[in-house]
């Protein structure tokens, strides 16, 4: 994962600037083709509510253990809904034991966030 250079926007919210506001310029076909596969994973409401269960659980990881019982699906369901997130880079595991344990990776989610954050002025023309 690489460390993105940060810069001040409206409100002194601090974005990735290869993730400027989509209404500051238009996202460059390098940017976009990097950031739909983020995108991509975090639309579909399964994947959205895991990254949220993960993302808000205690200690800031989640048992898989934990995951599974708030979905009327199948292990190999979540799993397959799990690995997206990882492949998008957006959740990383390590599994201990038995069970596998899930964090949210910051930087990648940090850089979607960036990408809607409201801007201070509006866009020129």
């Amino acid at each position: 994962m690489t460390v993105e250079p940060w810069e001040t926007v409206g409100g002194g919210a601090a974005v990735a600037v290869c993730c400027v506001p989509i209404a500051r310029e238009p996202l460059s076909e390098a940017a976009a083709a990097e950031l739909a596969p983020l995108l991509k994973a975090v639309a579909d409401p399964v994947r959205l509510r895991l990254l949220s269960m993960i993302g808000s659980h205690p200690g800031g990881e989640a048992c898989v253990c934990d995951l599974t019982d708030a979905f009327d699906l199948t292990a190999p369901t979540i799993s397959h809904h799990l690995k997206v997130l990882r492949t998008a880079g957006l959740i990383d595991c390590e599994r201990r034991g038995t069970w596998v344990y899930y964090w949210i990776v910051p930087g990648q989610v940090a850089r979607l966030g960036a990408l809607f954050t409201p801007l201070a002025q509006p866009a020129t023309p």
